[in-house]
């Protein structure tokens, strides 16, 4: 169980909620929350937006019943918490551009903030996408070196990547699969997959996706991955 410091909406069916948790977390992992009993039967996986100081903050969209129940917590309830599982984000040598689409935002920011960390002299660029309306954007703001904004249009379609530079991606698969399209072949470009998960932990196969080199699961050999390994096609 983990003790919720806060939990708000931050734009129209987008909350952000912060917990109380101490342990080694890594930039792309993610937990399985849940707050009620029996129904919803499974779990719900969010990534992890940040981490300091004991305070875990997930960014995640209301979408369905699990999500709803998780929006109404207040302040001191308590939240079930597994984790942290899958693969983060490998350490980034060299210049960083990174490319989040709606929600596909929520891991990106602990990304780059470790990034900055590690590499005070490395350069950070980031291109945020969204439907109709932007959040947490001053966040992203604060760490990037360049930060470039969409909404309502097609955030690749602004996308410019350096040839030294490696690429970090999150949000729709058709913007993910963009992503790698117009990025130099000679650049590496990691992706963040997203899928329907009952246990978290590689356990039922429910999130198998399919991979250069055969079937592998999101949660356990993922969900970051290279994105010739899963748009190989």
């Amino acid at each position: 169980m983990a003790i919720i410091q806060s939990n708000e909406f931050v734009s129209p069916g987008i909350c952000k909620m912060t917990v109380a948790f101490t342990g080694a977390v890594l930039p792309g992992q993610f937990f399985m929350l849940r707050a009620w009993d029996k129904d919803p039967l499974l779990s719900r996986p969010i990534s992890v937006h940040d981490y300091e100081d004991g305070k875990l903050t997930f960014l995640y969209q209301v979408v369905g019943k699990g999500t709803e129940i998780l929006s109404c917590l207040k302040a001191q309830s308590e939240v079930t918490l597994q984790g942290p599982l899958g693969n983060g984000f490998p350490q980034i040598v060299g210049d960083l551009c990174v490319v989040g689409g709606g929600i596909g935002i929520a891991p990106l920011y602990y990304l780059m903030k470790d990034y900055k960390k590690k590499n005070p002299h490395g350069n950070c660029r980031v291109y945020l996408g969204f439907r109709d309306s932007s959040y947490c954007v001053e966040s992203f703001n604060a760490i990037a070196d360049e930060v470039n904004l969409n909404i309502g249009g097609i955030i690749t379609d602004q996308l410019k990547v350096a040839a030294s530079e490696v690429v970090v991606t999150c949000g729709p698969e058709v913007m993910m699969k963009s992503v790698a399209k117009v990025t130099p072949a000679e650049n590496q470009v990691y992706v963040s997959m997203e899928a329907h998960m009952a246990c978290g932990i590689g356990a039922c196969l429910g999130c198998t996706c399919a991979t250069k080199y055969g079937n592998k699961k999101v949660c356990q050999d993922g969900p970051v991955f290279l994105s010739g390994e899963v748009f190989y096609v």
